[in-house]
């Protein structure tokens, strides 16, 4: 009885006492930092940015695990898996797969995630050859099977969509590239920076506008580029590694506590906070830090949030549940290129 007493006390010091700080004080990252962790805190939000616009970019809706299509499984009995892997430097010519985007003030990860990895396995399974930045802005709009817009999406519903319907190109806020850039500005949840405050009232889902803005040389229904397969990983390590070895990066989906907001280096584990909501990113790659392993990710909170946009997550025990919902497709080339 006294070493569960010990236990539970120790368990409430370690995910109970931070809820007395403010998520966004000085007080709350010294805290995580004085834990010794396998990663460090700072600062990526300025300390007047409301709680709501942080939740708010938890995009994955809880019943996404509803949506998600037909498992694919490798054999990974016989293969040989290298203890660190890089999409960046493995396929080094598909310069997507180094992009960090912004889904600014709204709940589109969902969508962010998907349309990121479709991008780089144009690219990869093309060789290089062909090049095609899929619009966030036409999938969170258009698909009225994948959710709620900015409000949350299911993840595996992207997927199949892409499938099924096709997504069109599309850059960033204010590119001017593709056939429909992201209309949502980003905001500046990030310190010392030029952007508007977050406010934390997010934007209305953009309307479904089937056509390409007017300076776009293609029609709408031409720029329309498929997916050939749809389907989701089992979650096992092996499996996520196999897949993103053989296709190219996976679009996962995990429960964002408060601490993380404030990752800056190392392999993060949850270590303090409640949760904000489920969040959807795109693994690039794995490696050992410090006899730890971990999935490299992308997230999409803009380049001087984290470590450069991206950040690394402990592998290999489900962390926040990491590996429980990978989806993934091919594109489909041979048509739609």
């Amino acid at each position: 009885m006294g070493r569960i007493l010990l236990l539970l006390l120790s368990l409430y010091s370690v995910y109970c006492q931070p809820t007395d700080y403010d998520i966004l004080s000085d007080d709350f990252i010294n805290y995580i930092n004085s834990l010794n962790s396998t990663w460090k805190a700072g600062r990526n939000f300025p300390q007047e940015t409301p709680v709501k616009h942080l939740k708010r970019l938890m995009g994955v809706h809880p019943d996404s695990y509803l949506f998600q299509p037909p498992v694919q499984r490798h054999a990974v009995e016989d293969l040989e898996i290298p203890e660190e892997f890089d999409s960046r430097e493995k396929w080094s010519f598909c310069p997507t797969i180094k992009e960090i985007r912004d889904q600014g003030s709204c709940g589109s990860c969902w969508a962010f995630g998907a349309v990121e990895a479709m991008s780089d396995r144009v690219c990869i399974h093309s060789k290089g050859e062909k090049n095609f930045h899929f619009s966030a802005e036409d999938l969170v709009s258009c698909c009225h099977s994948c959710g709620f817009g900015c409000n949350g999406g299911f993840p595996g519903a992207a997927w199949s969509y892409w499938k099924r319907k096709g997504i069109v190109s599309g850059g960033a806020y204010n590119s001017s590239q593709g056939c429909q850039p992201y209309e949502i500005p980003p905001c500046e949840h990030h310190v010392n920076g030029t952007r508007m405050p977050c406010s934390g009232e997010g934007g209305n889902t953009p309307q479904c506008e089937k056509q390409c803005e007017d300076s776009y040389p293609v029609s709408y229904s031409e720029d329309l580029h498929y997916g050939e397969s749809a389907y989701s990983v089992e979650g096992s390590s092996k499996q996520i590694q196999a897949e993103i070895m053989k296709n190219g990066p996976v679009e996962g989906a995990f429960t964002v506590y408060e601490d993380f907001v404030h990752y800056k280096s190392g392999v993060y584990q949850h270590v303090s906070g409640v949760a904000l909501g489920g969040h959807a990113i795109k693994i690039i790659g794995w490696g050992v830090l410090d006899d730890t392993p971990y999935w490299l990710v992308a997230n999409s909170w803009n380049s001087d949030w984290g470590d450069g946009g991206f950040f690394r997550i402990k592998r290999g025990s489900n962390e926040c549940g990491i590996e429980s919902q990978i989806n993934a497709g091919l594109p489909k080339l041979s048509e739609s290129f």
